[in-house]
């Protein structure tokens, strides 16, 4: 099993209904592959960890690459995993509109996406707050309730 992490950039902001139809498609597709993870998307910023077989994701990865609602894309992380950290599909977002997200389903406000869960190495869990932060800025940093990895 590995893992691959990646930022990008929308070729254009999403609306409600892209970002529903997107957690949508994901779901859908993930489950038939067995493809778990997390992606982040604020003002057209894009940050996404998938989780899996490497037969599975390495060419889902090309596929993602290619996708033409986004350009930029660059690879940080491809590595094999002892276990999977994300069980579920989740997308995160920085709300544009507030009111306009608050009825899709599945999507995360910043300041309550969880802390990286504590399977992942040390090394990881910074990365993805470190993309976390790249996303969303400093204003989705944890709060003192939530723990900072270290």
């Amino acid at each position: 099993m590995i893992h691959i992490v990646y930022m990008s950039r929308a070729v254009r902001p999403l609306s409600d209904q892209d970002l529903q139809a997107l957690l949508d498609q994901c779901r859908r597709d993930n489950a038939a592959r067995h493809v778990t993870g997390v992606l982040f998307y604020s003002h057209g910023n894009i940050a996404q960890l998938i989780e899996g077989e490497a037969e599975v994701l390495e060419p889902l990865f090309e596929v993602i690459a290619r996708d033409g609602r986004h350009s930029n894309v660059v690879k940080l992380v491809d590595k094999p995993i002892a276990a999977r950290s994300f069980e579920d599909w989740s997308m995160a977002f920085h709300p544009l509109e507030p009111s306009g997200f608050e009825a899709l389903q599945g999507f995360l406000l910043p300041q309550h996406v969880p802390p990286p869960p504590s399977t992942l190495s040390i090394a990881d869990a910074m990365l993805v707050d470190l993309v976390r932060l790249a996303v969303f800025g400093a204003d989705a940093a944890p709060t003192e309730s939530e723990p900072a990895h270290a």
